[in-house]
């Protein structure tokens, strides 16, 4: 194998497959694992949405002595398997609540975009990808070690397909659960700051990186991030580049935002990226969201402190598919239906109702650390029940993004960019931020939050 064609191995890693299309889906005890997930994401606004047991493993670390970076959000990556959408997309049977909104009865999707069956990508330097065994065990008998080279040599059987998007993935909004928040004390922090930075008109910042769980790692997320805010966020970003960089907050607010990108999946992608896009299995034309809301929030039990500078924070859980639902705290709802949302669900929204994505990020802070080995020890969630922060962790301004769309309200039609191996579930959808607001800006969040005045406090859901 040549340098160029090492090079390149090392850029795509393996990825971790996933035995059925089918494992998104949550079982008989799906109503009391929705409550408790959708509360975690919500200190300021839980629902009775879902999570998991499992704990989010190795984020953060690899495994020597291979050269395949980081799994940017959590456990190791291989050195081999097939990419793409992992065959033929499956009709979906019934709608799962119910089907498309006034429908109720069975669906059959439209065709898979890329056209039945795709075959693993061609390795631009020459060869298939057809990798090994998954690192960590050889699954259906074949030699695992992560021993696949880029050329075909994995023994044994084939290794399952990647998941792909499902119909029933796709419900009415109206049968999405109720959120809910816990009750304001006397000491609560009522107040909102906002920052307002664009919505990333034109792809003009966009990148497969991800510098908060891959640092130097080129495409590191394997899925498009758009970006907000700070101009120099990339794989390489440093807490000196982003303090010389420019901002498109209008307020002069440095911090970085981003979050994984949306496609209408039949568009087409004309953007340089898109054959590497192609290859981790995100196939469409990029969706710019029609609004990006930007806002910190208090605390319902404590007056908050200042976040401290460059402290990293992410929120959700890209690999929540294989990692299990513990850390899947996005939610997905529809405006004008704020008061119910879906954690594992794609919302079909009424005619003139925009798809929202909420992201609630943690706002417990350890007093300490600006980040950790998995990006998330330093920084928790507030008890969901009564907003509280976890003993030896103090309130900080909580993030909130709400990203809104104008999209079809179609099962199948639009699906979030995601890792190869996760099959667009809703349920992996993250965002993150990394702080890079001033003293003096920070200064005034922190006093708009604490120090809020009747008509500056977000309006309680009911």
């Amino acid at each position: 194998m040549g340098r160029k064609k090492k090079a390149f191995a090392a850029l795509i890693p393996a990825l971790t497959l996933v035995a059925t299309a089918g494992q998104g889906t949550l079982g008989a005890n799906a109503s009391e694992t929705l409550r408790t997930a959708n509360a975690a994401a919500y200190p300021a606004w839980s629902a009775d949405g879902g999570t998991g047991t499992q704990r989010l493993q190795g984020a953060g670390r690899t495994n020597p002595p291979t050269a395949a970076p980081t799994d940017p959000q959590g456990g190791q990556m291989g050195d081999g398997g097939p990419m793409g959408d992992g065959g033929q997309m499956g009709d979906g049977g019934q709608m799962g609540d119910g089907g498309p909104i006034g429908d109720g009865g069975q669906t059959t999707p439209p065709a898979d975009p890329q056209g039945g069956q795709t075959s693993p990508p061609t390795d631009p330097q020459g060869g298939q990808q057809n990798g090994g065994q998954q690192n960590g065990g050889g699954q259906n008998g074949g030699q695992g070690n992560g021993q696949g080279n880029g050329q075909g040599n994995g023994q044994g059987n084939q290794p399952p397909a990647n998941p792909t998007l499902r119909a029933d993935q796709f419900v009415d909004i109206r049968k999405a659960p109720r959120v809910q928040q816990p009750r304001r004390g006397r000491q609560a922090s009522t107040g909102v700051f906002a920052s307002s930075c664009g919505v990333n008109k034109g792809q003009a910042h966009s990148n497969p990186d991800n510098v908060l769980a891959a640092p130097g790692v080129v495409n590191g997320a394997h899925h498009i991030h758009d970006y907000v805010g700070n101009l120099d966020t990339n794989a390489f970003s440093t807490d000196e580049t982003f303090a010389a960089a420019g901002t498109t907050c209008t307020n002069g607010d440095k911090s970085a935002y981003f979050w994984p990108v949306i496609r209408l999946r039949n568009g087409q992608d004309n953007s340089d990226r898109a054959q590497q896009s192609q290859a981790d299995g995100n196939v469409g034309s990029i969706v710019t969201p029609s609004s990006v809301k930007i806002q910190y929030l208090g605390n319902p039990r404590a007056k908050v402190t200042a976040l401290p500078r460059f402290i990293r924070v992410a929120t959700g859980d890209a690999k929540a598919v294989t990692n299990g639902l513990k850390n899947a705290h996005a939610s997905w709802t529809c405006s004008g239906f704020e008061n119910r949302a879906f954690t594992d669900k794609y919302p079909l929204c009424p005619r003139g109702s925009k798809v929202e994505r909420v992201l609630n990020f943690p706002s417990c802070w350890d007093g300490q650390n600006t980040d950790s080995a998995n990006h998330r020890d330093h920084i928790q969630f507030a008890d969901p029940r009564t907003g509280q922060c976890p003993q030896g962790t103090k309130a900080v301004p909580q993030l909130r993004m709400t990203l809104a769309y104008n999209l079809p309200a179609k099962p199948l039609a639009f699906a979030l960019d995601s890792f190869p191996e996760s099959g667009h579930d809703p349920v992996t959808d993250h965002g993150d931020l990394i702080n890079v607001m001033d003293e003096q800006l920070m200064a005034k969040a922190v006093k708009a939050i604490n120090g809020a005045k009747a008509g500056t406090r977000i309006k309680r859901r009911r």
